[in-house]
């Protein structure tokens, strides 16, 4: 078998353990910064500090999403999609569509319409 020529181009692939190996980072500051620390975790919404430290230092900053216009989208999608396919039943079984239910479905898309404008509003509004 030929050994490989140094100019060659190798994939040199590392066996992936299945837990990686962790370095431990000490380090000691004055109890007023630890306030600030934990002060800013509050503000976060994180309760672990190791956590915290490692997402500020490798990237700067965190972001807090809330998602709550997000779960009513989804409150109003389900309720639409449960409706439509109640009428999908209702039309498959007698043939015919009700115009109340097709007013109903509108009104119900209407709503998912004017909340999914909200959402992607206020995501325009995030400035980095």
């Amino acid at each position: 078998m030929a050994k490989p020529v140094a100019d060659e181009k190798m994939a040199i692939e590392e066996p992936v353990a299945e837990k990686e190996k962790l370095t431990g980072v000490y380090f000691k500051i004055q109890p007023r910064h630890l306030e600030l620390i934990k002060q800013k975790m509050k503000l976060a919404g994180i309760r672990n500090m190791s956590a915290y430290i490692r997402k500020m230092c490798c990237d700067g900053y965190i972001i807090q999403l809330d998602l709550s216009d997000v779960r009513k989208m989804v409150q109003l999608l389900s309720n639409a999609t449960n409706s439509l396919n109640q009428i999908t039943k209702r039309a498959n079984e007698t043939r015919s569509v009700y115009e109340s239910d097709l007013k109903d479905i509108r009104e119900q898309y209407e709503l998912l319409w004017d909340q999914a404008r909200a959402i992607l509003t206020g995501l325009a509004k995030i400035q980095r």
